[in-house]
């Protein structure tokens, strides 16, 4: 039988495990696919620990962790055209993408290019659609200023890169550790922590024009601040009634089949860069999971499947 990388009920780590598990069968708009890699997000392992998110059913267990891979195609479910078995695709998980075989929406589903690596394509239909959505989203003109607080993380470097791409200038906030990464995106880095809009103001002495907040909190209250138009506040780091209270909005994704192809064209371009940083064996899942539970990567971590 396949495997699949696991948690058995809510809860911490110890929830965790490979398996095996029956092999998926593709239903109406389905594509089952042999996975070559998944990316890795925050949000693995929220929902590990009970988050839910809204349109989510009741969580069935053993749940397979995981929101994006990368693979070839198996078999196509009822009414999907466009695809076909032998195809090598990457999108979004219908349940679950740690695993040697996955289920992905044909909706949110694309051709890979031949250029670009199954482990590049496993990490933009999470992290990099989510920067391509808000950066369409905000909608600024070339030349302004974009303000993005977790600059760092996966949709962060994303982010700054599609608005350097689009030619805006970006004031990127993260740990000063991150302080060369930030600026390798082609940010200004600005240092989080106590008094970090202090030091926004002091690098953008004309003010922002946006922020694309992928933080929440304290953080997105204090960006807000910073500007006159809080239309221009977005978030993808905190829940929708906390940025309405401040005049801003949610993210509005589109995730949709168009969105994929685009930012897989921006990676074969050479505009944008995955920043795979680290990669790790489906065996070792679980130790790829805790260095972004952790918050210690850089850019993206992805598990390879070998076949």
């Amino acid at each position: 039988m396949p495997k699949a990388y696991v948690f058995t009920r809510y809860g911490g780590p110890e929830t965790e495990a490979l398996m095996e598990v029956a092999r998926p069968a593709p239903g109406p708009g389905q594509v089952l696919v042999a996975v070559r890699a998944a990316g890795i997000n925050p949000v693995d392992w929220k929902l590990r620990t009970g988050h839910v998110r809204p349109g989510d059913g009741e969580q069935v267990f053993p749940a397979v962790l995981g929101r994006e891979a990368a693979g070839v195609v198996e078999e196509v479910g009822e009414g999907v055209e466009g695809f076909a078995a032998g195809d090598e695709v990457f999108g979004n998980t219908v349940a679950g993408g740690y695993a040697e075989y996955a289920l992905l929406s044909a909706e949110v589903t694309a051709h890979k290019p031949a250029a670009l690596s199954f482990a590049s394509a496993a990490t933009l239909p999470v992290a990099a659609a989510t920067a391509y959505d808000g950066i369409r989203h905000l909608d600024l003109p070339a030349g302004a200023t974009l303000l993005v607080t977790g600059a760092g993380g996966g949709v962060g470097a994303a982010a700054v890169q599609i608005a350097r791409a689009t030619g805006l200038s970006v004031v990127g906030v993260a740990s000063e550790g991150k302080k060369d990464f930030v600026e390798a995106l082609g940010a200004v880095h600005v240092p989080s922590g106590p008094g970090w809009d202090a030091r926004v103001r002091a690098a953008a002495p004309d003010g922002v024009d946006g922020v694309y907040d992928l933080v929440g909190g304290d953080v997105l209250a204090e960006a807000a601040g910073l500007l006159t138009d809080r239309t221009r506040l977005i978030t993808a780091g905190a829940p929708v009634e906390e940025v309405e209270r401040l005049g801003g909005a949610r993210v509005a994704r589109a995730r949709t089949a168009a969105v994929l192809e685009e930012v897989a064209r921006l990676v074969v371009d050479g505009r944008l860069d995955p920043y795979v940083t680290r990669t790790f064996p489906l065996e070792q899942a679980g130790e790829a999971l805790r260095t972004v539970e952790e918050g210690h990567a850089r850019g993206k971590v992805v598990i390879e499947v070998a076949r």
